[in-house]
């Protein structure tokens, strides 16, 4: 027969007290969190983020990458657009009222010019008028029209300021309240894009 071992209740006293401390420590802890988890909700998603360089400066060319960054902004997307070369037309002030569209080897046209045709003196703004047309009768916004729906929508438009001294663009030349920069600034924001783009 064994003899049963019994503590000091003085002891028993503390050691519940301290388990029980322990355990209401957890349960405050657990709840805790679980509030904390409730009142954040779902993890917040990071914007998606566009990156377009657009390159072109004719009529046709002008569309894509306007259309594209007043899209995605509309999406709730981060988006910058770098203009660069003959791209800087689109937001030149003395320019951008005047692109054009070449028919000259430009076999995509709605109504196909032939290059003998299209090499003729004056066909140029025939076909810049008839791209203008279809545009007004499809009920599409102006270049000039484009770029503000760009503001609104927050979208950076930045003038590439090292091909500007190559084609003899001063800075009094762009739109205002658009960003000149350097290569670099638009690759630090094209390093977290989602979707890049070359225009």
């Amino acid at each position: 027969m064994t003899a049963e071992t019994a503590l000091d209740p003085a002891i028993e006293a503390k050691i519940s007290e301290a388990v029980a401390a322990k355990f209401a420590e957890l349960v405050e802890s657990n709840v805790r969190a679980l509030t904390a988890e409730k009142a954040a909700g779902k993890p917040k998603r990071r914007r998606r983020r566009l990156a377009i360089v657009a390159s072109k400066g004719t009529l046709d060319m002008a569309y894509p990458p306007l259309i594209l960054a007043t899209t995605a902004s509309a999406m709730g997307w981060e988006v910058a657009i770098f203009f660069t070369f003959y791209g800087l037309d689109i937001i030149n002030r003395k320019r951008n009222k005047r692109l054009q569209v070449a028919p000259l080897a430009n076999p995509a046209m709605p109504v196909p010019v032939p290059n003998i045709i299209g090499a003729i003196p004056g066909m140029t703004a025939m076909a810049t008028s008839m791209m203008k047309g279809w545009m007004k009768s499809a009920r599409m916004p102006t270049v000039e029209e484009m770029i503000q729906l760009c503001r609104d929508g927050g979208v950076e438009m930045i003038a590439c300021s090292t091909t500007m001294g190559v084609m003899k663009v001063d800075q009094a030349d762009i739109l205002p309240g658009l960003d000149c920069g350097g290569a670099a600034a638009f690759l630090d924001f094209a390093a977290d894009a989602d979707v890049s783009l070359f225009i």
